[in-house]
């Protein structure tokens, strides 16, 4: 079931990990939950962009034209999937350095479940200060680090001692895709690809 297993990651996450760890579902409810919480960060950025405007201290808001908006949205949707996935395949692949055998399925299953808190914070962009932006992707991050911290054990079925070293080598490899997709926003940008200011 989509979202499924949303509310019960933030009121019992260890007792929602068991529960799916015990039902698997498959890749495709693993892919619909993605799709459709990667939707939030591009929906919000827009919204806030094109019809807000983000106020960098104290100035006038800057805006966005609607087609840069829109571009950059779209963007920003295709990376965190891939983003995603590829977190995924890093899990799957480093498993067997830590005694686990995981299917790619249950991979992509741990991703997508911790990266959904750092998705639902961009509802924040609503608001787009930039004081106000960083503390609540903080505290997305931080809930997102421990339902990793969390999930590793119990998904990749390893002791909690070997979960805390795999599931900070994952911690390491989505820090990297992050700093990745970030400069390769900044190469775009060098080669004109950037956003569009309206006035």
């Amino acid at each position: 079931m989509i979202l499924g297993h949303l509310f019960g990651l933030y009121t019992h996450p260890k007792q929602e990990w068991r529960a799916i760890d015990k039902e698997h579902e498959g890749i495709q409810s693993s892919l619909s939950h993605i799709l459709l919480i990667a939707l939030l960060p591009p929906i919000f950025a827009f919204i806030s962009s094109v019809f807000i405007g983000w106020r960098i201290g104290v100035g006038a808001p800057i805006y966005l034209t609607q087609g840069s908006a829109l571009a950059m949205s779209v963007a920003m949707y295709f990376a965190l999937i891939a983003g995603v996935f590829a977190l995924a395949y890093l899990t799957y692949w480093m498993s067997h350095t830590f005694g686990s055998t995981p299917t790619y399925t249950q991979a992509l299953e741990l991703a997508a479940y911790t990266a959904t808190p750092l998705f639902m914070v961009s509802i924040a962009a609503i608001y787009p200060q930039v004081w106000f932006l960083m503390i609540a992707g903080l505290i997305g991050i931080a809930y997102s680090v421990y339902l990793l911290y969390t999930g590793v054990p119990i998904l990749m079925h390893i002791p909690e001692e070997r979960g805390f070293i795999y599931a900070s080598s994952i911690v390491t490899c989505g820090l990297v895709l992050l700093v990745s997709i970030i400069a390769g926003s900044v190469i775009l940008w060098n080669l004109g690809i950037g956003p569009q200011f309206s006035h």
